[in-house]
């Protein structure tokens, strides 16, 4: 029995149908149907369920399903055991966010290509949060602070902020000052998230409002210095901005906790040797 065939399998039941699982395995759709013609026709019967909407576990492919994973993952922990030291093969994929990732983290992203040469290394840009197991990610980063969940997350480093404001949005309704004024302050959000923000040794949390919400931070930058509000963001999207003067730090005797920067992993005991390498040198990345 082909172990493509299986992963090929296993990666169309997790992401519901076969267009689904060509993007995620890098193929083309009409091998992805072969190699799950080719399984069928070996074992002699159905697994999957053609729809117009994807494809659906018949209940031999639900029985099956699950014996294929283990087989899979049992097979890609024989291949790392027995490579030499550092040497890594196969796929690594990698949910990044859109806003952030580009500029912060592709340089490390290269790097791992440049030490592992037989890796292939397929990254996704979304400032969504991925479902990584539906989706059939291996990892993703994530920065800010992070929801309680039943992933396993590593911090790799921290990523500084602040609040911001334009000055023709200064003019015309005032800086705030204290943690208590920004209700009365149009707040730049990604949706109904809560602000951190530190009062001494003392973190508080707050909840403003707002008219104008975007899922992208460079979007919310340029919100801000449109003059639509205030903004908490990270440094490394409005330094730009803070050093041409379109912006203006806000509230600075209350400024927000250090987030983190975090590899996010499905749950399991151990990690996958190229998520652990990665992370790793993320972690050297920061250092």
């Amino acid at each position: 029995m082909d172990i493509e065939e299986l992963r090929t399998f296993v990666d169309v039941a997790d992401a519901g149908g076969v267009s689904a699982a060509a993007r995620r395995l890098g193929v083309s759709k009409s091998i992805v149907s072969r190699r799950l013609f080719r399984l069928e026709a070996e074992l002699g019967v159905q697994l999957l369920a053609r729809t117009t909407r994807g494809a659906a576990l018949t209940e031999a492919g639900i029985t099956f399903r699950d014996h294929a994973a283990k087989v899979v993952a049992e097979i890609d922990v024989a291949k790392e055991t027995i490579l030499p030291a550092g040497d890594l093969r196969g796929r690594l994929r990698i949910a990044v966010p859109l806003s952030v990732g580009p500029a912060q983290f592709a340089p490390m992203l290269a790097e791992m290509a440049r030490r592992h040469r037989q890796l292939h290394i397929h990254t996704s840009y979304s400032d969504r949060f991925v479902d990584l197991i539906s989706e059939g990610f291996d990892c993703s980063i994530r920065v800010g602070y992070l929801p309680d969940s039943n992933l396993i997350a590593r911090r790799v480093g921290p990523i500084y902020g602040k609040l911001v404001a334009s000055p023709d949005y200064i003019k015309v309704h005032g800086s705030p000052e204290a943690p208590e004024e920004l209700a009365s302050h149009q707040a730049l959000m990604q949706g109904t998230e809560a602000w951190q923000l530190m009062d001494g040794e003392k973190i508080l949390t707050i909840h403003p409002q707002g008219r104008f919400k975007a899922d992208n931070g460079t979007a919310l930058a340029a919100a801000a210095a449109a003059g639509l509000g205030v903004a908490w963001l990270p440094d490394c999207l409005i330094d730009e901005y803070v050093a041409s003067g379109a912006l203006v730090p806000v509230m600075t005797r209350y400024p927000p906790p250090p987030a983190g920067v975090y590899v996010i992993r499905p749950p399991g005991q151990y990690p996958a040797r190229k998520v652990q390498v990665f992370t790793e040198l993320m972690i050297e990345y920061f250092e």
